[in-house]
């Protein structure tokens, strides 16, 4: 496995993001000890002795995405746990896309977040991708968590017919010659970023030598039955169906990839039942950039009523 990491100085002066980083290595092949290793970068915010709050980004961004929640969760006493996916932000990356696969991603985050850090009690959020690889370390131990807040994000195992919105996006992750990570970013929200900020979500990717994890991300979500990931992501819901522990959704009202995704959660999950479920005004796809400290304040007082 080739990899490349970004250097350091990519990541210098961003607007907003002061934080210091904090690595861990992962097994490169999970399962396979002989492969080596990949540097996994996390932020770990807040008093170390508090309950962590899990914030977990999607594709094509990285931990950047939770520079406006994070100073809200830390001002209510909250540990702040934000990693990069492998391929994404100050994470390595390797270089081919056979590298990446969603079971990949599942197994270096469980590594890192279960092995490393050994987080319990933990309030996990997640959105696009951060939901899909999260949710399935919520089925493989759900005693880690207290309770879960879900935006903008799925479980799917391809049983039904992916939004327009979704297979057009799939489409050009695939087809176009130029991938403009920030770009992207600046398109999926509600808010017309500056440039300054479009400029640090394509700090991780100095060249498209870095995108393969990004590129790949989205034909890894399972659109068919018998997609590779689509049974573990069913069994992954049958431990879900009988989780019962608080569980809120705060989807936005502008995302057309994953409108109306939030049905799901509703119906199956029991924690979700006679929850005081939002929608988050004004945000687009990505809402913790449109919307960031109103969906950190919303995730302190579902922690608040919840204890």
């Amino acid at each position: 496995m080739q990899i490349l990491r970004t250097p350091d100085d990519r990541f210098a002066n961003l607007p907003g993001y002061p934080f210091e980083p904090n690595y861990a290595e992962v097994t490169s092949v999970p399962g396979d000890e002989s492969s080596g290793s990949l540097r996994v970068h996390y932020l770990d915010e807040g008093p170390r002795d508090a309950a962590p709050v899990l914030l977990m980004h999607g594709e094509p961004s990285w931990s950047y995405l939770y520079r406006h929640m994070i100073p809200v969760l830390v001002a209510a006493g909250h540990r702040v746990v934000a990693p990069d996916l492998v391929g994404f932000g100050r994470s390595d990356k390797p270089t081919e896309t056979t590298d990446y696969t969603y079971a990949r991603h599942v197994a270096w985050m469980s590594e890192l977040l279960f092995g490393h850090l050994d987080l319990n009690d933990i309030t996990f959020f997640g959105q696009d991708w951060g939901g899909l690889v999260g949710l399935r370390l919520v089925a493989a131990a759900p005693e880690r968590f207290a309770r879960v807040v879900v935006g903008n994000t799925g479980l799917p195992v391809g049983d039904g017919k992916a939004s327009d919105a979704f297979m057009a996006w799939q489409k050009f992750s695939q087809e176009s010659p130029v991938f403009p990570i920030g770009g992207i970013v600046n398109g999926g929200s509600a808010t017309d970023l500056s440039p300054d900020v479009v400029a640090a979500y394509d700090a991780p990717f100095p060249d498209d030598g870095y995108k393969a994890g990004a590129r790949i991300f989205p034909s890894l979500v399972p659109t068919r039955p018998d997609d590779p990931a689509s049974a573990d992501n069913a069994a992954a819901w049958e431990v879900l169906e009988r989780f019962d522990r608080p569980w809120l959704c705060a989807f936005s009202d502008q995302d057309a990839v994953t409108k109306g995704g939030e049905g799901p959660f509703m119906r199956r999950i029991p924690g979700a039942q006679g929850q005081p479920h939002t929608t988050i005004a004004g945000g687009g796809h990505f809402l913790q950039e449109d919307k960031g400290p109103e969906l950190a304040a919303v995730i302190v007082d579902f922690i608040d009523r919840t204890r």
